[in-house]
């Protein structure tokens, strides 16, 4: 009996050994939601994935569903998000954002327009101060989640269809009412 097999867009969270030479994957995928899956041989010189599968990379993955759970069965590799940040500050907003995901989002529940927003802001981050970034950021993250309630003081930076370019414009109250916001969030569901 064959499995199906799923192609989908991925960023690779996090990764833990397995074996001599295997290795689990988290992976947040874009129609899948957050998926565990497993690498054979991956950590071998001689896997063509394991460059693919690096933390913080934007890859199309094939995975297979089987009895014991998701297997990764081929991966291209689209962009190496770590290596495109041009600055420490960009590397350090790419690994908050990657660490908030593995904090917040557990099960395969789909999340496609996250999935968009941390790639928007992963290329947003040379061009727009990035303490602002991680604050809308995570403020979008978590309003999607359901752990922050719309206020009117920060309502557009919800909004569907919000582009990050808008940022550059931000006022200080805006911004200061999106801080607020994360924190009291975080600290009320002790994440």
């Amino acid at each position: 009996m064959a499995y199906p097999t799923y192609i989908t867009e991925a960023l690779v969270c996090g990764s833990t050994n397995s074996h001599s030479a295997d290795r689990f994957f988290l992976l947040f995928t874009k129609d899948a939601g957050m998926v565990h899956a497993h690498a054979k041989s991956v950590r071998e010189e001689r896997s063509k994935q394991r460059y693919a599968l690096q933390e913080c990379s934007h890859i199309r993955a094939t995975l297979v569903r089987g009895k014991s759970g998701w297997r990764i069965a081929g991966v291209e590799a689209i962009d190496n998000l770590y290596a495109r940040a041009a600055t420490r500050d960009a590397r350090a907003l790419l690994r908050n954002l990657m660490l908030l995901l593995r904090r917040v989002i557990h099960g395969e529940v789909v999340y496609p327009d996250i999935f968009d927003d941390v790639l928007q802001v992963c290329t947003m981050a040379s061009h727009l101060p990035i303490q602002t970034l991680e604050t809308v950021a995570t403020l979008r993250i978590l309003y999607a989640l359901g752990y922050i309630p719309p206020h009117p003081a920060y309502e557009s930076l919800i909004a569907e269809g919000f582009s990050f370019e808008s940022l550059a414009t931000l006022s200080k109250e805006t911004e200061d009412a999106a801080t607020h916001a994360v924190r009291n969030a975080l600290h009320e569901s002790q994440l």
